[in-house]
This record gives structure tokens, C-alpha cells and sequence, in this order.
């Protein structure tokens, strides 16, 4: 950027006869002359002519401008010469494999047909690099060229040298005492390589990750008391032999505190005894932040439940840095009652108003709640009719009222497939089905579908409304065929059924079904031929059955789909015997409890309590309880725990099946992919079928195992080996059983 007087010397003051642009080709004159001052007629002053020349430099076309004067006949000539830029015709990418094209230059702050910026090529560089340093290339070099094309176009060539993936070694800390290095690393988002990190990701070094981690080990500190830790930034280097990364990161914890008097002041709902009731921060115990956090989250909940919706809740901390204890009070300001003014509904594009309201806690004015705004969400989610549902706050039509926003995100709720699947079970599966579980917008779950595999067939149409005529009710009917192969027969069912349930509260309700079935038992094994012929079995190979079955569930879940925390507990009673041949009374609890362990795992346990009882006849061999396989006892084969009898004329075994069933399944499930929603999952079975209840317990088949679950998007998936603990002798195998099943099966 220059200023240059040509020709003969003119002085401050002079008058500008002409004033011209020239140099410039793609940008016209037009745009120039916006930012240029000076005009013709003007007096000429040097600081002017300067000014406009950092003006017209500033737009960020030119790589450089002048200014000349020069004097003519006609009088001063002040001519502004530019040199634009070149355009960036082409950028062309040398060496990678690892990243894809699209990725790069996604990535580029420089763009082709744009003007070449020096500035915009060293940030497009940094980015590329910091690209591969994310996917664990932490030595990858990016060099780049500039080649004239002609004298108002470059082209750009990044070449790459991608190196060797390079993954974290080993992560060392310094000045921990109150924590092991194993328990620091285990609160880090960042972690060392291990032999799966080409599944995991794990060891791949992330400097926002790594950052973010400073924070993470903060908090394990900060809630185990230690109010003054300093965590440094972390420091990377690469080993001498370029084989992996160091990270050190060093730490001053400080003294540890607890907590000292605990009191509340200012407008109180309750009494002190009541609050301190409801906080888990205790005096004496050490000082956590996050039991801080939540409780203060507590106590604005019952404010809120209570209508203060802009309750605010202070705590107020004293350091004692001498008895290293901290006094807490908290200082309550209610605020005014607040009210619902209008429920406003949006992204709805198919799914009624009707089927969202219903799903809400809270009503046109009503008290504002904050339990009752978190269940409404939960119950929208719960639907599984939404990616998200958001219920936001806004300002009413006056300062005590509050609108309820509510957007959701639909997502596809109808399938139509056809395709086949797999299952330990069943076998090879070829299946079609148009399910549809927001039928017409209203929530209605239809479902038309045909499943056909080696050892299976399953027909099936029906129609559910979960809220009949808009009442509480669930009413819906289905009409089923099915054939399946089992161990010592096969069983053909053809039937149909009409449902009802209420819902009784939140997490309460009741479903009671009848339905009649007509059976065919046909293909019996030789060994159950005999058995039946010299009458140590009693079976009808064909019957009817009539039978009405009332449940009473309680579920208190997080999200039903996927729970990581809650409860569900489930009683049901099936009588057969109004009409029909089959003649029998069949108990059965099922019991599940979730709980969070951190870092996204869950621990699991279930247990399931069943018994059936004759009603005036024998209860029919197909109708009694079998255990083994993927759903009950994994490790197991399927429908092979139970009583059985060996046959010695055909040299085989009869399966009885039991009166009576017991089982439980402990499980611990982490994930492996979130993005991907890969899951993890290792587990406990023990349990068995028995000939009576007072056979109850008596023995217990147990096995142990691991597994990967994922909802892929043609079903949950699941794939687990389960190793029997105590396998029988003849029946079970001792190195295992794997088993696999995908798709929606019926």
C-alpha cells in the first residue's frame, strides 16, 4: 500500500481536476468509489489521499494500491492504480487416505472461485491438521503450494503426510494424594489405548476433550470436599519413538473440607426441620458440590410444585479455613404465584394437539409445577412418537402467568418391511409387516404383519387406542395365527383377543384381556409318543382356550424404551375355564429394577415368579413354564429347563415343563458407541422350572456372560454368549452358547 506523486510537485491545496480508478478488472469502479472520499473538484490534501488509499486497501481485494498525481493541461490528474488478488480456481488435495475428500474441504477456510487470502490458507492448514490429530494422527503435516495459473488466477495444492496413527500411552498425573491415578483416569472423557480402541476410539487424543477433562477432575475433587484444588493444563508430548502421546496434567489439591452448620432463611414454606428433610447435604459430612447443586435443584422443585415458578434459591457459604469447615444457609425468595396462561403446541405436523395435551400434566390455568412440566415431558418421549419434545417457559399475558411452549421433533412411527431377520430361537426369519403406531395422527397402534421362518410362522392384525374417547381407557383387539417348533412337538395356535386398560395414575394402571385360542399339537417326538401312549404323560393334542387374564402394573421408569433408572413391577392372574377344554389358573410377577451407576452404565436386576395351576383337569404340556435361552436363561439351550423324564424305550428325554418358574437376571450395561447407540452388556441368569412349588428353590441353573445390544434401524439387536455355571451332565454344553436375534419379531 503506497502513495506516489508523479510529475511535477504540487502542494497541499491543490484542486482536483480528475479523479480516476484503473488496475482493477473484476471489481468495478463502482464499488471503489464508495469508500474513496475525495471527488473531483475537491481540494487535494496528502492525509486524505492516504486515508483513501487504507479505505480501498481494506475491502480485501487488492494486494496492493497506489496513489499517483500527476498535472495535465487541464489540471490535476489524482489516479488510485490497484492490483487485485487472484482467485482460487482450483484446490487440489495430495495424500490422505484416512479422511475423505469431503471431510477436507469441508474443513477449509478457503473456498475455489473465491479471492486467495494467505491469512484464510494457514487457518484452512491449522484446521486440516487439527482434523487428524481428532482421529488420533497427532503427526500429520500439511504443506502447500501456490501455483500462477495466469496473472489474476492461483491454484492451491495441500499435500499430506498423515504419519502413523498416534494414541495416547499413558496419562500421568501430579500431586494427587486423595485419589489414585486409576480413579482420576476413570473421571476422564480422554483415555489410554487399550487392544479394542480400534472399536472404542479410546486413546485418541482431543484437545477440547482433554480440556474439558481439567474440568471433570475438578468436580471428583470438589465433591469429595477439596473447595481449592487447582487442576493445570494438561501437557502433550510425543514419545522418543513417535510410537504414542504422554499427557501429564498436575494437581494442587488443597484441604479438605465438610460441612459445617446447616440453616435457611428468608421465605420460608416450611419449617427448618421439614427443608432439612429434603436436602441430602448432612453437617459432618464432607463437603460435596453436586449434593449442593441438587439440592438447591430440590428445593426450587418444592417451591415450584407449590406455584413460585421464579422461586430463587441461594446458598450462602462460610469458609472456615482454620476448623477447614464450611457453614451453608440458604436463602429462599419465593417470588409471586405463577399460573399457566396458554399451552402453545408446534412441530406437529402429523400427530394430533389432542394426542400432545393429553400427554400433559399441566392445563390452561392451572398452578405451575415443575414435577408435573418434567412427567409431561417423560410422557411425551414415552409415546416414542418424538426425536424431542422441548417444553419451554415464556411470558404470559401478565407477570403471574407463564405460556407452556411445547416443540416436538416427530419421527417416523410407520413401517412398512419386507426382509428377513434372525433369531437363536426361531431361526432364519423372512417377514413382512405395515406397522403404524401414530395411525391417522390420533395414536392409534395398528399393526398388519406376516413373519415367516425354518422353525416359526406368526400372522397378526390388530388395532389399539390407548386413549378410548379420549378417556383413560386403552381398548384394541387383535386376531393371530401362529406355528411353532419346539423340542418334542409343534404347536399351532389360531385366536384373537379384545384388551382394555385404565390408567390409574402416573405410573399405575391395569389391563385385563381375554381371549380364545383353538390349538393343535402335532409332530411329537417319538419319546413323547411313548410317554403319552404307556400314560405317564397326559396331553390333548388339540383344545380350545377360553380365558380372561387382569394385570396391575407400576412403572416408574425413566423412559420406558430404554430405562436407566426406575422401577417396574408387574402382577398378573390369567383364568382359562370360561368356555373352552383347557382348564387352568396361571400366576405370574415380574419384577425390574434400574439404577444408574455413572458414566452413562446401568445396572439391571430382574426377577420373574410364575405358577400354574389345574383347574379340574391336567394343565395342558404346552401351556407349563420352560426356561433357557435369550430371553430367560442365557447359556442354556431354549425350552430345555424344566422337569423331564428319560424315555428308555426310544432312549430320549421328555421336557415336562413346570408348575412352577423362578429366574432373575443381574445385568450391567455401558456403552461402547454412543453416537451409534452401541451398548455393552455383561450378566448374571440364575433360576429354573420346577415340578411344584414345594420344589421352590430346591436347585438353580445359573450362567454368566457378555454381549452387545444396539437399536438398529430394522430392530433392537442383541448378541450374547452365556456359559452355564453348573451345566447337567448329557443336556447342557459347558464351553456355552451363543445367541443372536435382530428385526421385530411378534
Amino acid at each position: 500500500m503506497t502513495v506516489i506523486f508523479s510529475g511535477a510537485a504540487f502542494a497541499d491545496g491543490e484542486k482536483i481536476a480528475k479523479l480516476q480508478i484503473k488496475g482493477n478488472r473484476r471489481i468495478e469502479s463502482a464499488a471503489i468509489q464508495k469508500v474513496i472520499k475525495l471527488k473531483e473538484g475537491d481540494t487535494l490534501f496528502a492525509d486524505q489521499v492516504d486515508s483513501d488509499v487504507r479505505a480501498i486497501f481494506k475491502l480485501g481485494y487488492f494486494e496492493d494500491v497506489q496513489a499517483t498525481l500527476d498535472k495535465t493541461d487541464t489540471g490535476a490528474v489524482l489516479t488510485y492504480q490497484v492490483t487485485e488478488k487472484p482467485v482460487v480456481r482450483e484446490i487440489k488435495i495430495e495424500g490422505n487416505k484416512e479422511l475423505s475428500l469431503e471431510k477436507i474441504k469441508e474443513a477449509l477456510e478457503i473456498k475455489q472461485n473465491t479471492i486467495f487470502s494467505p491469512k484464510d490458507l494457514t487457518k484452512s492448514i491449522r484446521k486440516v491438521k487439527k482434523l487428524y490429530a481428532d482421529e488420533g494422527y497427532y503427526l500429520a503435516e500439511i504443506d502447500s503450494s501456490i501455483e500462477k495459473r495466469s496473472a489474476a488466477e492461483v491454484r492451491i495444492v495441500l499435500k499430506i503426510t498423515e504419519g502413523k496413527k498416534v494414541l495416547i500411552e499413558t496419562i500421568r498425573f501430579e500431586g494427587n494424594k486423595a485419589f489414585k491415578d486409576r480413579r482420576l483416569k476413570k473421571a476422564m472423557e480422554t483415555s489410554e489405548k487399550w487392544m479394542f480402541s480400534w472399536l472404542t476410539g479410546a486413546g485418541t487424543y482431543k484437545e477440547e476433550v482433554l480440556k474439558n477433562d481439567v474440568n471433570l477432575i475438578a468436580d471428583l475433587y470438589f465433591n469429595d470436599g477439596y473447595i481449592n484444588v487447582k487442576v493445570g493444563e494438561p501437557t502433550v508430548r510425543v514419545l522418543e519413538d513417535k510410537s504414542g502421546l504422554e499427557v501429564l496434567i498436575g494437581i494442587t489439591e488443597g484441604d479438605q473440607y465438610k460441612v459445617g452448620t446447616i440453616g435457611f432463611k428468608g421465605d420460608m414454606l416450611d419449617t427448618q426441620e421439614a427443608l432439612s428433610k429434603m436436602i441430602k447435604i448432612k453437617n459432618g459430612e464432607v463437603f460435596n458440590r453436586s449434593t449442593l447443586r441438587t439440592d438447591v435443584f430440590t428445593l426450587t422443585d418444592f417451591y415450584a410444585d407449590k406455584g413460585y415458578a421464579f422461586a430463587n434459591i441461594t446458598p450462602l457459604t462460610k469458609v472456615n479455613p482454620e476448623a477447614r469447615i464450611i457453614d451453608i444457609t440458604f436463602d429462599m425468595e419465593k417470588g409471586e404465584k405463577v399460573h399457566i396462561d396458554r399451552i402453545n403446541i408446534s412441530g406437529n405436523t402429523k400427530t394430533r394437539d389432542k394426542v400432545i395435551r393429553r400427554e400433559l400434566k399441566l392445563a390452561e390455568g392451572d398452578l405451575y409445577g415443575a414435577t408435573p412440566l418434567k412427567r409431561s415431558k417423560q410422557n411425551l418421549m414415552n409415546l416414542g412418537f418424538f426425536e424431542e419434545a422441548n417444553l419451554v417457559t415464556a411470558k404470559g399475558s401478565a407477570d403471574n402467568k407463564l405460556d407452556l411452549n411445547v416443540d416436538v421433533k416427530e419421527k417416523a412411527t410407520g413401517t412398512f418391511s419386507i426382509g428377513a431377520g434372525y433369531s437363536s430361537l426361531d431361526g432364519i426369519i423372512g417377514q413382512g409387516s405395515v406397522q403404524q403406531a401414530n395411525f391417522l395422527g390420533l395414536g392409534l397402534k395398528a399393526t398388519l404383519s406376516a413373519s415367516l421362518g425354518a422353525k416359526s410362522q406368526t400372522y397378526n392384525v390388530g388395532l389399539t387406542d390407548p386413549y378410548f374417547l379420549d378417556t383413560k381407557w386403552t381398548v384394541g383387539a387383535d386376531i393371530y395365527r401362529t406355528e411353532r417348533d419346539y423340542t418334542d412337538f409343534s404347536r399351532r395356535v389360531t385366536g384373537g383377543d379384545i384388551k382394555a386398560g385404565y390408567l390409574l395414575s402416573d405410573t399405575l394402571s391395569t389391563f385385563w384381556i381375554y381371549k380364545y385360542e383353538q390349538k393343535d399339537i402335532y409332530n411329537e417326538s417319538a419319546s413323547l409318543l411313548e410317554s403319552i401312549k404307556n400314560g405317564s404323560v397326559t396331553t390333548e393334542t388339540t383344545g380350545t382356550t377360553s380365558s380372561i387374564t387382569a394385570s396391575l402394573t407400576s412403572n416408574t421408569t425413566d423412559y420406558r424404551l430404554d430405562p436407566s433408572r426406575g422401577m417396574m413391577n408387574t402382577v398378573s392372574v390369567e383364568f382359562a375355564g370360561l368356555g373352552g377344554t383347557n382348564r387352568f389358573a396361571r400366576y405370574i410377577s415380574e419384577n425390574a429394577l434400574y439404577y444408574p451407576v455413572g458414566l452413562g452404565t446401568v445396572f439391571s436386576l430382574r426377577g420373574t415368579f410364575g405358577y400354574i395351576q389345574s383347574v379340574g383337569k391336567e394343565v395342558p404340556i404346552d401351556e407349563k413354564f420352560y426356561l433357557g435361552g435369550i430371553n430367560t436363561l442365557r447359556g442354556y439351550s431354549s425350552r430345555t429347563v424344566s422337569p423331564f423324564k428319560i424315555v428308555e424305550t426310544t432312549n430320549g428325554k421328555v421336557y415336562l415343563g413346570g408348575d412352577t418358574e423362578l429366574f432373575f437376571n443381574a445385568e450391567y450395561q455401558f456403552p461402547l458407541l454412543k453416537d451409534v447407540g452401541l451398548k455393552g452388556v455383561v450378566f448374571f441368569d440364575a433360576g429354573n422350572s420346577y415340578a411344584g412349588l414345594g420344589d421352590l428353590g430346591s436347585r438353580f441353573q445359573t450362567s454368566y456372560g457378555a454381549g452387545i445390544r444396539w437399536f438398529s434401524p430394522i430392530g433392537p439387536l442383541r448378541l450374547e454368549y452365556g456359559i452355564p455355571i453348573n451345566p447337567r451332565t448329557g443336556i447342557d454344553s459347558a464351553s456355552g452358547k451363543l445367541e443372536f436375534s435382530i428385526g421385530s419379531f411378534f
